[in-house]
């Protein structure tokens, strides 16, 4: 059995359909009760609380785990989660950190997920980490404008990033559960080329045959927006990343390629399949 935490999110749930697929007996873990697919076991856990993740433990023999932000904020310790897999047998761990432990490595977040890592390496368990870098699928955070006034507002507007689709970090995942030649891989995941917020909209405009206007925010004007839904510092810290990408922030990785077989998939691969959330 293969437990996915996250199971309802972005990568989760991707990466829940295609273990289930593949045949696998998948246990589907999230904070809150949640549809999943046919033959899928579903168990509610908040892994701010370790020992609730114990029943979905039982039998595993891998997990993959993913950890929101907030339980970093929270001051909780997700090494624990890493103890009482193994404790309950689990013989495979597939991490999901981020490609900041590379790339910006002193942030309280990443200096915490990079611990993370070590205690994953050491834990003496089968073990994979994936580094993405930033998700396609922000873009979601334009959706209500887009349907209301067919607009994207965003900071620099000019300024981008290799975002990674989801769904290429969900196959990734899944090869690391299901296929022993990655084990003890590191990758670092990133789509295939650079594309600014400007860029998306005009992607945006194009699958959904209508106008998209763009708007660039003043970073004081983001910054007002973000603190609605992350702490202040965090705010900072993505619009610096946003503003002032370093060289090996808009580096394009080969890790997806490597893994799958195939080029990863482009910003406007993701917002054909999630048109719907833009009309």
């Amino acid at each position: 059995m293969i437990v996915v935490t996250g199971a309802t999110g972005n990568i989760g749930r991707p990466l829940t359909r295609a273990l289930a697929a593949a045949g696998e007996q998948v246990t589907a873990v999230s904070r809150n009760p949640a549809e999943v697919p046919d033959g899928v076991r579903h168990v509610v856990a908040d892994l701010s609380d370790p020992k609730s993740l114990a029943p979905a433990l039982t039998g595993a023999k891998s997990l993959f785990l993913l950890l929101s932000g907030d339980l970093h904020a929270a001051g909780s310790n997700p090494a624990d989660t890493v103890r009482l897999a193994a404790d309950h047998g689990v013989r495979r761990v597939v991490l999901l950190s981020t490609l900041g432990v590379v790339t910006r490595p002193f942030g309280p977040t990443r200096i915490m997920m990079s611990a993370l890592e070590g205690e994953v390496r050491d834990s003496g368990l089968d073990w994979a980490v994936l580094r993405p870098g930033g998700f396609a699928s922000n873009a979601l955070w334009w959706a209500e404008s887009v349907r209301r006034h067919g607009l994207v507002a965003a900071p620099f507007g000019d300024v981008g990033v290799p975002v990674v689709d989801p769904a290429d970090i969900a196959d990734v995942a899944a090869a690391c559960l299901l296929d022993d030649r990655h084990s003890e891989g590191v990758y670092e995941l990133t789509g295939p080329q650079v594309v600014t917020p400007r860029e998306q909209a005009a992607a945006l405009a194009e699958v959904l045959g209508t106008p998209v206007r763009f708007h660039e925010f003043t970073r004081a004007e983001a910054k007002a927006g973000m603190v609605k839904m992350m702490p202040g510092e965090l705010a900072d810290d993505t619009l610096d990343i946003l503003g002032a990408p370093t060289p090996d922030e808009v580096r394009v990785r080969p890790d997806v390629e490597q893994v799958l077989g195939r080029a990863p998939r482009s910003f406007a691969d993701w917002a054909r399949r999630h048109v719907e959330a833009f009309r």
